[in-house]
């Protein structure tokens, strides 16, 4: 792949991913000839494609490769031995790569390389710091795992010079492609890693939290001696990983005790206050239109991350003010009749999902909230975390769960159980209900519970890692009537 130039033609197999759309459109903008298909296609990353006019074809056929005639395929990680097109590919020689490789390859390339990884807040954190760079001039390029509201994108190629540009990923821990499964962070060369937490996730290729920590290790290892480490100073197993690194490692937290720490922290309905510490030295006082503990420890990541690129505090403190949360990060869908607001949020684990609720509480103290969760995740969907999901929903008022996606993955004694879980929620005394019991009625069954349940200024939140079957869409129609 080193000798790919604007001009060639890249074709995706899995074209509609978050990350392998947004790597399309960029190399797309960067002179590439750039096609692709995937068999479900929906919004944002759809209406991303179409927008800049990539060709996307409905299902896999070897029929499309055999008329693209491409320079390279790019072989998603959801893409498994007998796809139409990976066989065409393999059976007639053509190059393959991995999304991750050609971010490496064509996107990294000599920039000076800040890696965002850990279990949770990794698209915030990456999302901050390509604003804090941006907002200082810098033109960084950047792999987010969403759409950045301050971009419009979800990536792009650096506009620094060669050899002195600057280029964020988001540094995912799941595997590249079927024939690789390395963790895909451990192609993104960092010069500046930051590690936010490290729990179990991803049951389908880990199989215990030491197969986690092995992954964390040897990405550890690629920071080179004069580097930096950013890791979150609450978080042990975080810590037990950096204490093995070469470089100059750095802690982030609330407490004063960390190299970068707020205190003093302030929340209104608009945005959260907080004042900076450096060195337990009190540095400036700082505003972010995000909320809960989980955002500050994202922002101050990404405080330590600019500063190591010599971007100054005032610089950083207008940034920051300006800044704009990604797409499906509490993200706010609409105000309705009644006052109804309705969000949608990307959390699947039970650690982001309470997260998320504490920092939805925090924003709206006195508004009933309504958690709507679908377990689609390959974690989620199994009962990894039966217990978990029982206790993470504590900041809601109500609760709904919808079905289990794709249950026929696992037996009956694998799988998560949503009517356990709410039993053991309302047994607490909350209102929980759980959906897809009757199939053919689902999400419609949502729709009715809540048009029988809902009042006025109530916040309804959408979690899911998927599409939760267009339920946003569906409820919007039904708030609107």
């Amino acid at each position: 792949m080193t000798n790919m130039k604007p001009g060639s033609s890249i074709y995706f197999i899995g074209i509609g991913g978050t990350a392998m759309a947004s790597v399309a459109v960029a190399l797309c903008q960067a002179g590439y000839m750039v096609s692709g298909s995937d068999t479900s296609l929906y919004p944002p990353m759809s209406d991303y494609l179409y927008d800049h006019a990539i060709t996307c074809h409905e299902g896999f056929d070897a029929e499309h490769l055999a008329e693209t005639e491409p320079d390279a395929i790019v072989v998603g990680n959801a893409v498994s031995r007998g796809n139409p097109e990976l066989e065409y590919a393999l059976n007639r020689h053509l190059p393959m790569t991995s999304m991750p490789e050609i971010v490496r390859t064509l996107l990294i390339d000599a920039n000076t390389s800040v890696v965002v990884t850990g279990t949770h807040g990794k698209t915030t954190t990456t999302s901050l710091i390509a604003w804090l760079f941006e907002y200082a001039s810098y033109q960084p390029g950047f792999l987010i795992g969403g759409i950045a509201e301050n971009f419009g994108a979800g990536c792009r190629a650096s506009a620094g010079k060669k050899n002195n540009g600057w280029f964020i990923t988001e540094g995912d821990e799941y595997d590249s492609a079927f024939f690789d499964k390395r963790s895909k962070f451990m192609h993104y060369r960092p010069d500046i890693a930051i590690i936010n937490n490290i729990e179990f996730d991803h049951a389908d290729i880990f199989n215990s939290i030491e197969d986690i920590k092995r992954s964390f290790r040897h990405f550890v290892n690629l920071v080179p001696s004069e580097g930096l480490l950013l890791c979150n100073g609450h978080d042990a197993v975080a810590l037990d990983i950096a204490s093995k690194a070469f470089c100059r490692v750095e802690r982030f937290g609330l407490d004063k005790s960390c190299d970068w720490s707020a205190r003093n922290i302030e929340a209104n309905g608009e945005r959260t206050a907080f004042e900076l510490l450096h060195n337990q030295i009190p540095v400036g006082n700082l505003e972010i239109p995000l909320f809960g503990t989980h955002n500050i420890l994202n922002t101050l990541a990404a405080i330590g991350s600019a500063s190591q690129a010599d971007i100054q505090l005032p610089v950083i403190a207008e940034a920051l003010r300006h800044f704009k949360g990604p797409k499906r990060r509490m993200e706010v869908i609409g105000d309705f009749p009644g006052n109804i607001t309705l969000i949608d949020d990307f959390a699947h684990h039970p650690t982001a999902i309470k997260a998320t609720l504490d920092a939805l509480r925090q924003r709206f103290p006195s508004r009933r909230i309504i958690a709507c969760f679908e377990p689609r995740s390959n974690t989620s969907t199994r009962n990894t975390f039966q217990e978990e999901f029982s206790s993470c929903f504590d900041s809601a008022d109500i609760v709904v769960l919808g079905k289990v996606h794709r249950p026929e993955r696992y037996q009956e004694n694998e799988r998560l159980d949503t009517r356990q879980i709410v039993e053991k929620i309302a047994g607490k005394g909350k209102a929980a209900f759980a959906a897809g019991l009757n199939i053919e009625q689902y999400p419609l069954d949502i729709v009715r519970f809540l048009e029988r349940t809902i009042n006025q200024n109530d916040v309804i939140i959408l979690l899911s890692n998927g599409s939760f079957d267009n339920l946003k869409t569906l409820l919007a129609e039904s708030f609107n009537k």
